[in-house]
This record gives C-alpha cells, sequence and structure tokens, in this order.
C-alpha cells in the first residue's frame, strides 16, 4: 500500500531559498483542496479573513497566529479589525507561492478550528 502525504496541517514549513521557483498551477491544485476557505490573489497571495465576535478575540488569534508563525519560521502578513482579522501568505523570496504557505494556512485553519465556541481543545503535552 502505498504511503499517504501527511496532511499540511501535520507538516512542517519548509521556506524555499531563493533561486526556487514558485509553485505553478499544476502543483497547488491539490494544496488548494486543502485550504479551500483561502482565495488566491493575483496568482502570488493566500488570503484569508477571520470573523470573531469582539476585538478581544480577534487580537488573541493575531497572537497565537504569531507564535504559530514563529514557530514554523515563516511569517504571514496580517490585518487586524475589530471583529475580524485577515492573514495573507505569501514567500517573497521567490515571489510567489510556496509549499509552505500552503502548510502555514493549514495550520492557522486548525488554530481557529480549535478557538471556535464549542470546540474541542486538544491537550497539551
Amino acid at each position: 500500500m502505498p504511503s499517504r502525504e501527511p496532511a499540511l496541517a501535520d507538516q512542517r514549513a519548509r521556506p524555499p531559498q531563493r533561486g526556487d521557483a514558485p509553485l505553478t498551477r499544476a502543483e497547488r491544485a491539490p494544496l488548494v483542496r486543502q485550504v479551500r476557505a483561502w482565495t488566491i490573489s493575483r496568482q502570488r497571495e493566500l488570503r484569508r479573513e477571520f470573523k470573531f465576535p469582539d476585538f478581544a478575540k480577534a487580537l488573541a488569534f493575531v497572537n497565537a497566529i504569531g507564535r504559530l508563525a514563529e514557530r514554523q519560521g515563516h511569517h504571514p502578513d496580517l490585518e487586524l479589525g475589530w471583529g475580524r482579522v485577515a492573514v495573507s501568505l505569501s514567500t517573497h523570496a521567490i515571489g510567489g507561492l510556496s509549499q509552505a504557505d500552503f502548510v502555514l494556512a493549514a495550520k492557522i485553519d486548525r488554530l481557529h478550528a480549535r478557538r471556535r465556541p464549542g470546540a474541542r481543545r486538544k491537550a497539551r503535552r
């Protein structure tokens, strides 16, 4: 039986190096299916807006994304407003999208799902 690639949210973002090419449309296709809530803007950026009931929850989400981004070594652009957080991902070193962008998007989706009311929280180890 062939081994299956782990879900994007379970992978580690490995930012590409200068000289690497951005992902082609065909290379992005299977990754896009795993982060359906995100849109591709200008063929070089992943973007998603998250809604919250107030500023404090939006700010807490931004801080959680910041901690996650530091651990991954890949940093999104964040816009914070009352009750909303917009996240943009792109790999500037290659001028487009890399697998690292999709991995971080999936991890941010998972983080958001865990923060919703009624979401089951995973025990910390």
